[in-house]
């Protein structure tokens, strides 16, 4: 679905990430992991076209998009819940999801609408709300909602849980789960490391811009000196 090869990017003269080889199976989850600073949003807004590509190639669906734009990149079937949700604040929920489905035929609005409220039921009794006005747990709901408006192949979510509690943080996990379930492929910033551990399929590990580590979810869970070392697990 996605393969970075020999992946580096970043901001000006300076580079966050280096060399980054890392392949997505369709219908998969993968966990894109490691410690503040290592590169993990860079390589996710690098994907999306949002941080400058310095050198190698992103295929997706078996096309180089290195070169695409941002919008080029969605129509072809990649989203991103960003790091900080950037959600329109002044509008409300459903103008939200609307503005992420402004590149597919207005027809789809309601079904499309509909799935994201049947993943996040509460989005569905704040549809008229300001998103400006919703808890952090629903503003990430309505990140993500937004995101999957552009009916994506791959989609992209950024510091998944960073500031909700425990039993939001469960809501969106059920939702991923029901993603991959559909056949949805996504790639996963996530904090919680022993979280994402037990929940993806395969994991990457960052650390200063450079992987030290690729593989199975479950064989690096099981790895004790990749946890204590990189991950902060013991």
């Amino acid at each position: 679905m996605l393969e970075l090869h020999h992946l580096s990017c970043g901001y000006g003269a300076f580079e966050a990430v280096h060399d980054l080889s890392l392949t997505l199976r369709p219908g998969t989850i993968t966990g894109l992991i490691g410690t503040n600073g290592a590169g993990k949003s860079s390589t996710l807004m690098c994907v999306a076209g949002h941080v400058a590509l310095k050198a190698g190639a992103i295929m997706f669906d078996g096309q180089d998009i290195s070169t695409l734009t941002p919008e080029q990149r969605v129509r072809r079937g990649i989203a991103i819940s960003p790091e900080g949700r950037r959600l329109f604040k002044d509008l409300s929920v459903e103008d939200n999801l609307r503005v992420g489905g402004l590149i597919q035929p207005a027809s789809h609005f309601k079904q499309d609408r509909d799935y994201v409220l049947g993943l996040f039921p509460r989005l569905g009794e704040r549809l008229d709300s300001l998103a400006g006005n919703l808890s952090g747990g629903e503003q990430q709901m309505l990140a993500i909602g937004r995101a999957l408006m552009t009916r994506p192949k791959l989609i992209m979510i950024d510091e998944l849980s960073l500031g909700l509690m425990p039993k939001v943080i469960d809501l969106c996990y059920r939702a991923l789960q029901q993603l991959r379930q559909d056949g949805m492929t996504i790639l996963l910033v996530e904090q919680n490391t022993d979280r994402v551990l037990a929940f993806a399929d395969d994991v990457c590990v960052l650390e200063s811009g450079r992987t030290v580590w690729q593989g199975k979810a479950s064989d690096a869970l099981n790895d004790t000196s990749l946890t204590a070392a990189y991950l902060g697990l013991h």
